[in-house]
């Protein structure tokens, strides 16, 4: 047998692989976190498949679960939500699979990061202003954050930043960007995003947090920060220049 690690998508039901429905359909064993797996993706599942919500379970017993269907010689569909790459406490589950010798496979998903960037109809990667994205979050109720991984630390750059598991702590965002940034950054505030409750809230550094208070967004939303969101006067793409050497 085989856990299937799939990124579920960020929330829409047909922002999954086809690779990842498949093996959804054809896996006994199904487990998944209700609080932000689709419940239209279970409707995929095989007839009698035994479906497990993990939003209450602990590390020892989703992979508990997952030993028990090796045991019994059934595959496995895990899902995650976005993707599995990041975010995901994939890492542990993998470690114990290993070992207790139990295969296990990943099949990548769209991450909330990119359904964010779709929403607000922009490119985090602009040319001239801005090349880099970093992912992060803040140490709030989690495990702490690696030393030199802090906000301050990582604004430095201004980069395109896309925060996740960050929205209830959007002041210390703000008081841990500004510096770099400056109050008159963009900023946009994506939850629930591709979903039918999706919810956009733009601004700046100076006023975001109060928007986002205003809005009710407390959990499952994405914060960008950069001048990409904005971006209008840049030079176009070396990619399809009329002046690139072609192969």
């Amino acid at each position: 047998m085989t856990v299937h690690f799939i990124g579920a998508g960020p929330g829409a039901e047909d922002l999954i692989t086809v690779r990842g429905q498949r093996l959804i359909a054809t896996s006994p064993v199904c487990l998944y976190a209700g609080s932000l797996v689709p419940p239209a993706l279970l409707s995929w599942c095989p007839p009698g498949a035994r479906l497990v919500d993990t939003r209450e379970l602990t590390l020892d017993q989703i992979v508990a679960e997952m030993v028990a269907a090796d045991s019994a010689g059934l595959d496995v569909a895990r899902l995650c939500s976005g993707d599995p790459a990041i975010f995901s406490a994939v890492a542990e589950q993998m470690r114990r699979l290993d070992a207790a010798h139990v295969p296990y496979d990943v099949v990548p998903g769209v991450p909330a990061f990119a359904a964010a960037a779709a929403a607000l109809h922009r490119e985090l990667t602009v040319p001239g202003v801005a090349q880099t994205v970093i992912l992060t979050r803040v140490a709030h109720r989690a495990t702490p954050m690696p030393p030199g991984e802090d906000l301050a630390v990582l604004g430095a750059s201004r980069s395109t930043m896309a925060l996740h598991l960050a929205v209830d702590r959007i002041e210390q965002v703000v008081a841990e960007l500004v510096p770099s940034y400056g109050e008159d950054c963009p900023v946009a505030v994506v939850a629930m995003a591709s979903r039918p409750e999706e919810l956009v809230v733009r601004g700046t550094l100076a006023d975001i947090a109060p928007r986002v208070r205003e809005a009710g967004i407390k959990r499952t939303a994405v914060i960008v920060v950069g001048a990409a969101l904005t971006a209008e006067q840049f030079p176009d793409s070396h990619l399809y220049s009329a002046n690139r050497q072609r192969r």
